[in-house]
């Protein structure tokens, strides 16, 4: 074999420095990649645990808010369960009321027949009794029997019997007398 010559040799080492310059450009450039990578990897990182945190905020928010409008919720509809007792207590006494005053519309229609009663009641006791005069003076009260209102002369009187159009008037319905209103 015969041995290379100084030219060959020259162009052998030149090569072989260029190919040691392309290698040590390469490895840089490499280091510089793999710098840049564990960069952007631990970039990533970073992100990726301000989103974590970001999101456990959201969530925290969110699970908070949800709490908050859920006692909103409950306390609303324990507004409206009270609300609508007191509506029904209200309608209660709004039904009575109502009752109350078509009694007193009834009574209002009769006064003119209870005045006209009341008025011939006081002329009645004004007048006085009735003096007979077969009987002594010293006995003047009346007894049942001799008095124009005994029960029986009464229920057998027209002026204080109620006809049957009177039964069958709805004013009629449900009025009781001797009751407060």
């Amino acid at each position: 074999m015969s041995s290379p010559s100084p030219v060959q040799i020259r162009e052998a080492n030149a090569h072989l420095a260029a190919l040691h310059r392309r290698v040590t450009e390469l490895e840089q450039r490499l280091e510089a990649a793999e710098n840049t990578v564990r960069e952007q990897a631990e970039s990533l990182i970073r992100k990726d645990e301000q989103l974590r945190a970001a999101t456990q905020e959201i969530t925290e928010a969110k699970d908070r808010e949800i709490s908050y409008l859920h006692e909103k919720l409950c306390q609303s509809e324990e507004t409206i369960q009270k609300l609508q007792q007191t509506v029904k207590e209200k309608d209660s006494v709004i039904v009575q009321l109502q009752h109350r005053c078509q009694l007193l519309d009834n009574i209002c229609k009769n006064r003119p027949l209870l005045d006209s009663m009341l008025s011939q009641i006081a002329e009645a006791e004004r007048m006085g009794p009735v003096l007979d005069l077969g009987k002594p003076s010293s006995n003047t009260s009346l007894t049942d029997a001799e008095s124009n209102c005994s029960p029986s002369r009464i229920s057998n009187h027209k002026d204080f019997s109620l006809s049957e159009d009177d039964m069958d008037d709805p004013e009629f319905d449900g009025v009781v007398f001797g009751t407060t209103v």
